[in-house]
């Protein structure tokens, strides 16, 4: 089964004194010509405030395989993880599957529930009582570099 699911690598935690400010461009940015963007500067932006709503229960993890690249995550991502939220029905989750971390979209269909990869190279995988199976936290953010 490892070889079908994405690994997770844990991070770590959200450090709740750390503050990362940056200026906000208040107008939408064209994809066209260049503008001055300094003229546009509407207001300093929280990162952490922006991207982490319950800092207790953050958490950080690294993505390494190519099964949730439909949903826009990609091997090498950053997903900022909530564990104080609820799993629930198509939502992407951190789960641990037989002591291997991994991430997936929860899905249920005819009273069961699946693990579905956002690949069609990538089976789903049925979540069973035989297994060793937990929901870890439900990813809200995936960042990852351009270009």
């Amino acid at each position: 089964m490892g070889s079908q699911l994405n690994k997770v690598t844990f991070i770590g935690s959200f450090q709740q004194n750390a503050v990362l400010q940056r200026p906000l461009i208040g107008s939408r940015i064209a994809a066209g010509f260049p503008s001055p963007a300094q003229d546009y500067i509407e207001e300093n932006l929280d990162l952490n405030e922006y991207l982490i709503a319950h800092p207790s229960a953050t958490y950080f993890v690294r993505v390494e395989g190519l099964s949730m690249v439909g949903a826009g995550i990609f091997s090498g991502d950053i997903l900022i993880v909530d564990r104080s939220l609820e799993p629930a029905h198509k939502k992407i989750v951190i789960a641990i599957v037989d002591g291997e971390l991994t991430v997936k979209r929860l899905w249920q269909e005819n009273n069961k529930w699946y693990l579905m990869p956002e690949n069609p190279d990538f089976p789903m995988t049925e979540i069973t009582r035989d297994m060793e199976f937990t929901i870890w936290g439900v990813v809200v953010y995936a960042l990852h570099k351009t270009g």
